[in-house]
């Protein structure tokens, strides 16, 4: 019986920790999380190429984050809706001012 590995770079970490304190996490630290996963560059690559990567990255990071302010806001919306609609005005409110 073989027992077959894997080829695992060395530089990618495989698992990573992240933790808060009393809070969730903002749309800020969720898009650098999700632009650290979509984009990344060797630390050998030519420093054009990587600064571009990096320019690249920023960029994502941007874009995720206002898509996740904005899924925020429409999910607000849907649980103030869903409060108002069943009788809850007063803690519909409360969620709106959020």
């Amino acid at each position: 019986m073989t027992v077959g590995f894997l080829d695992v770079p060395k530089d990618i970490p495989l698992v990573g920790v992240r933790t808060t304190s009393n809070r969730g996490f903002s749309p800020e630290e969720l898009a650098e999380q999700a632009a650290e996963r979509i984009v990344s560059v060797s630390d050998s690559a030519h420093p054009t190429l990587r600064a571009q990567a990096h320019a690249f990255k920023k960029q994502i990071a941007k874009v995720v984050e206002e898509y996740l302010k904005q899924s925020i806001r429409s999910d607000r919306t849907t649980v103030y809706n869903a409060l108002n609609d069943s009788g809850h005005p007063e803690l519909a409110d409360l969620i709106r001012r959020l």
